[in-house]
């Protein structure tokens, strides 16, 4: 299927994936005037509601990949976690953006790893590993590392931090994987993450730097602009528009960096909308939801303007398990803040349930709003 096709509003969008970042991309397909329809295995997903049609179905059926491309104009996903096959099936009949190349160099860490190697992006130390050896070997040479999953592992999850060599068994059991990678622990100054949406044809627009913050592996607040030097700032978009051209990911690249004194080291990519850019909903002059559909769609890139400074604080299953639930008036009567809840029912510890945004003058004072209102949470 030739990739040089524009899809208009009215035409219909096939999702791969109906989780959060599914439903809030239906969300903005619908204000644009797109039908939606989506795969996924949980028949209950957030996107449910949103969509014209769900298909229940796991990310490896090439049937159910099949059925969807054929009902749909264009497909794209919110999760990377969609068999090489079910990838094929779809892409035989409509464009797939980003393509399954694409998916081939992300998915597998170290893979990814090796690709940003090859395109001279600055990294942390790190060792491909593949038994417990391996990683005694690794934590001997690098000092205390984390090691994570080559794939599947996400929010914290699929990693061990080792301190010690004599832990590596242990905690290569406890991953319970066949390969993967080592990487050294740094003394990190910030973490933040860059947003590059691309067209079919190259087009790309670029959002302001996100500062992230992350408690257990998983992120808890983010906020826009990052208080970060503007050489720094400068330096992280050119590296993320640079490998997102690289790597001719059609749709979203998400890029994770860490600030260590004056080095600026690539964590991970994520070719779909992220997390830490929620915050585009009501800070920028284009959500990172619509921008989705606008480069899978082939339609013009809308402006990554900061309208105003905006932070987020996740909200995770954890604030339903006290003695009460979350008292959510509370919260909002926090001027400027605003709600986001994803439609899942159950809501387990340390699972995505929500997020709190909120603008104010700037970055700052955002990320100190939905710190407070997430407190009378």
């Amino acid at each position: 299927m030739p990739d040089a096709v524009t899809v208009p509003p009215g035409a219909t969008i096939g999702l791969l994936g109906g989780g959060q970042l599914g439903r809030m991309t239906a969300l903005a397909a619908r204000a644009m005037g797109y039908g939606v329809r989506v795969l996924d295995p949980d028949p209950d997903c957030p996107a449910r509601p949103i969509a014209d049609e769900l298909i229940v179905a796991s990310y490896d059926d090439v049937a159910a990949a099949t059925r969807l491309a054929s009902s749909v104009d264009v497909v794209t996903l919110e999760i990377e976690r969609i068999a090489p096959a079910a990838l094929a099936a779809a892409a035989a009949i409509v464009p797939v953006r980003p393509a399954a190349t694409v998916l081939a160099t992300i998915n597998d860490r170290a893979v990814q790893k090796a690709w940003l190697s090859a395109q001279d992006a600055p990294l942390g130390a790190y060792r491909v590993v593949r038994s417990a050896d391996d990683c005694a070997a690794a934590v001997a040479a690098l000092g205390p590392s984390f090691i994570k999953a080559a794939s599947g592992g996400y929010d914290g999850r699929g990693q061990v931090r080792v301190d010690r060599a004599s832990d590596a068994a242990a905690a290569w059991t406890t991953l319970g994987v066949t390969h993967g990678v080592a990487e050294q622990a740094l003394a990190l100054d910030a973490e933040i993450s860059v947003l590059v949406a691309r067209r079919p044809g190259g087009a790309t627009a670029v959002y302001p730097v996100a500062r992230n913050h992350h408690e257990a592996g998983q992120l808890a607040w983010s906020m826009l602009p990052a208080p970060i030097a503007p050489a720094l700032a400068d330096h992280a978009t050119a590296l993320a528009v640079r490998l997102a051209t690289a790597l001719g990911v059609v749709g979203l690249l998400a890029i994770e960096m860490f600030v260590v004194g004056d080095q600026l080291l690539v964590n991970e990519m994520a070719p779909r909308p992220h997390n830490s850019f929620h915050h585009t909903i009501e800070g920028c002059a284009t959500s990172q939801f619509e921008q989705l559909v606008r480069a899978v769609c082939d339609l013009p890139l809308g402006s990554t303007e900061l309208i105003r400074p905006a932070a987020i604080a996740n909200l995770l299953g954890d604030a339903w398990h006290g003695v009460s639930p979350p008292d959510f008036a509370a919260a909002l009567a926090v001027p400027g803040t605003r709600l986001h809840l994803y439609g899942k029912r159950v809501p387990r510890r340390a699972r995505k349930m929500g997020h709190l945004a909120g603008t104010a003058a700037d970055a700052e004072s955002a990320r100190a709003l939905v710190l407070a209102a997430h407190a009378r949470l």
